[in-house]
């Protein structure tokens, strides 16, 4: 590696192993690969970081890269460009290269933007500090001998609702942290010293992967290369364990990695302590009685339903926030009876539009104004349900009644009536569905989770190459929508035979 920018310091403060192994490692590279969903989020920040550099109409754009760039932000700023967009800069081993720079011609000097593709502002030590991030470029743009006044974040505003057209004054917030950043900066200085030490130097024994010490959602992607002592389910996948974080240390330094070895006298939550027993003994803790009660309290006709949505940072349509998912597609399996047919309805929005009103009237053509609805997670539709209310006044009482009738399934398994050692203390329904139901598998359709599910219809339905590529994705679409619905009937049978 030759420099240091300010992505490969954020992930040295994040894993300093696992940003070494990044840059030393290159036989490891598929490790670094980006999931669906991540790479929605560059995505969206590019697009987010697109539609910003309208605030500054005059910018111009450097689009070399390294010592390239750096000469051509050189004459930029001798000539007293007013507005730079990633003007970049090389002090010592590190690399800036900046959203926008402006040039105060009154004080003489150049204000610092960074654009993030968030919502709010990050900061005190919160996943992706801005602070942090912002502190990195004011030092190195110092240390190159820029005079520079103030440092602002611009963010999404998220309370702000687009109308016919997108306003982008108020699409956007600023925030001035110049004070925060120049609080900040002696302790800044000493961690980008110390991500020099670790990260130019060959041995990566050095380093540590101190992920060891977090859940399982925030290991770093080279957990497993750094700590092959760790089993592939382990303590940190105890529910709940990343917010416990003296349990996990403890854990840890005591030397217990596998679940297997916690003491049966070890304090864990109920939860937890379920987790442990069911995976000890291989025997599922099965409440029949608790259970019969939940599924003898739903309502025929069962309307098993599900959506999927799509929450772009830039709103697409009138009445939406950003990031506020948009609900382009529903699943619906119908059961009026216990000795019934079971029926399937379907929706799938193709045009480039507001998907609302057709989603609503497709719920209105099939749910009547009787029996439950459905769901896995509960919270999720409902929210949706309740933000097309908003956007559609007359319909509120309809999804209103809607939701007053939801019987969320997932509450089952979150209530541990049914813990089974399969679900490794899940209650997603990917993690239950192959355990009741090992005949049912996503692992066969083209289209296997929901971040893969948006980004295909974002990309290959709204913005399609061919009318053969559109088609092609709306089938896939289609039946991965339908085995959501499909599998929570199945689970739903499957635990009708267990009482």
């Amino acid at each position: 590696m030759n420099y240091i920018t300010k992505t490969i310091y954020l992930e040295f403060l994040a894993c300093a192993k696992n940003a070494w192994l990044k840059q030393h490692k290159t036989e490891l590279a598929s490790k670094f690969e980006l999931s669906a969903f991540e790479k929605s989020l560059v995505a969206n920040g590019n697009l987010v970081e697109m539609w910003a550099r309208k605030l500054f109409p005059a910018g111009l754009l450097i689009e070399k890269f390294n010592e390239e760039a750096v000469k051509e932000t050189a004459r930029y700023i001798e000539s007293r460009q007013s507005v730079i967009f990633q003007a970049t800069f090389i002090s010592d081993k590190f690399l800036a290269r900046n959203d926008v720079l402006e040039y105060d011609e009154k004080n003489d000097c150049w204000n610092l933007y960074e654009i993030k593709g968030t919502n709010t502002l990050r900061e005190n030590g919160e996943d992706r500090d801005h602070i942090e991030d912002a502190a990195f470029q004011h030092i190195v743009l110092r240390d190159c001998g820029m005079k520079i006044g103030r440092v602002s974040i611009i963010h999404l505003n998220k309370d702000y609702i687009r109308g016919d057209d997108i306003n982008i004054h108020e699409l956007f917030t600023i925030d001035d942290v110049t004070d925060k950043i120049i609080e900040r900066e002696v302790v800044t200085r000493e961690k980008m010293n110390n991500a020099v030490d670790a990260l130019f130097q060959g041995d990566e024994k050095a380093l540590e992967c101190s992920c060891i010490y977090h859940g399982r959602s925030n290991h770093c992607s080279t957990f497993h290369y750094s700590h092959p002592e760790v089993p592939e389910y382990s303590i940190h996948d105890l529910s709940r364990i990343g917010l416990s974080k003296k349990k996990l240390i403890d854990l840890v330094d005591s030397g217990i990695l596998d679940i297997n070895d916690i003491p049966d006298d070890y304090k864990l939550s109920d939860i937890q302590r379920n987790q442990v027993n069911v995976h000890k003994s291989q025997i599922p803790i099965i409440d029949n009685i608790s259970i019969k009660a939940e599924l003898d309290s739903m309502n025929y006709p069962l309307y098993f339903l599900d959506y999927e949505t799509y929450p772009p940072a830039i709103p697409l349509f009138k009445g939406f926030k950003p990031y506020q998912h948009i609900p382009f597609q529903l699943s619906l399996h119908v059961l009026n009876s216990s000795d019934g047919d079971l029926e399937h309805h379907e929706y799938l929005h193709i045009d480039n539009s507001d998907p609302t009103k057709d989603i609503i009237s497709a719920l209105k053509e099939t749910i009547g104004p009787e029996g439950n609805i459905v769901v896995w997670n509960k919270t999720f539709e409902q929210g949706r349900n309740s933000e097309m209310a908003e956007r559609s006044p007359e319909d509120k009482e309809f999804l209103i009644d809607i939701n007053s009738r939801v019987y969320d399934l997932m509450d089952i398994f979150q209530k541990q009536l049914h813990v089974h050692p399969g679900f490794k203390g899940k209650v997603s329904i990917k993690k239950v569905l192959p355990v009741l139901v090992p005949s049912l598998s996503y692992q066969e359709l083209e289209i296997q989770e929901g971040g893969s599910a948006m980004e295909a219809w974002f990309e290959k339905i709204l913005n399609a190459n061919s009318e053969g590529e559109k088609n092609e994705t709306a089938k896939n679409l289609l039946k991965y929508c339908y085995l959501d619905t499909y599998a929570m009937y199945a689970i739903w049978k499957e635990l009708l035979k267990l009482v």
